[in-house]
């Protein structure tokens, strides 16, 4: 029961205490990118689980079943991001062929999650604090949730922002900082939570 606990705890600890987005500060790029509306911001929610949960696996047992036993740790960063790129790569096709629309609305964003940050700095948190490979996917997918929650709240945020008179110099990108400020604020009130 306890072992049960603790994963519930570093899901809602990766999810909303130690958001990715808005208290680490990696992903940064699709979080501002991909949040114009509500929809594509679900889409790339939703490729970014898929993604960190599929390279938290892989990784964690190429790290534990073939780079620790050949003493090779020192290429694990490439080999994360390998594995990241093929991953990507692999959901780039599926949406091609089954959600065009979304794939077309992602646009240049979706290769990007190659090189998103969060997904390569997940992989190396799992191995950086010796999580096995259940307890890195859970971490992977608290961490994922995490990305998809705040990047769909500041989606919904900036569509309900184009109605409002926003003074000139605040339009566009600096109101869009100062509202995700303001999100890792309200994030920062979880901390008391675990």
């Amino acid at each position: 029961m306890s072992e049960v606990k603790d994963m519930l705890l570093l899901l809602v600890g990766s999810s909303l205490v130690s958001n990715v987005v808005l208290s680490q500060f990696l992903g940064l790029c699709p979080f501002l990118g991909v949040s114009r509306k509500v929809k594509t911001a679900a889409g790339m929610g939703g490729a970014v689980i898929f993604v960190i949960t599929l390279a938290s696996a892989v990784a964690g047992l190429i790290y534990n079943y073939v780079l620790v036993p050949l003493d090779l740790t020192y290429l694990q960063t490439i080999v994360f991001i390998l594995v990241i790129a093929a991953l990507v790569q692999f959901v780039e096709m599926f949406l091609r062929k089954v959600m065009p629309p979304l794939y077309q609305a992602l646009g240049v964003y979706l290769p990007l999650i190659t090189t998103n940050c969060a997904v390569l700095g997940v992989a190396v948190t799992n191995v950086q604090k010796n999580y096995g490979i259940l307890t890195g996917i859970v971490n992977g997918i608290g961490t994922a949730v995490g990305f998809t929650v705040a990047i769909v709240i500041l989606a919904g945020l900036r569509e309900r922002m184009e109605f409002h008179d926003i003074p000139e110099p605040f339009r566009g990108t600096p109101m869009v900082l100062v509202t995700a400020g303001l999100m890792a604020i309200a994030f920062w009130g979880f901390s008391g939570l675990l």
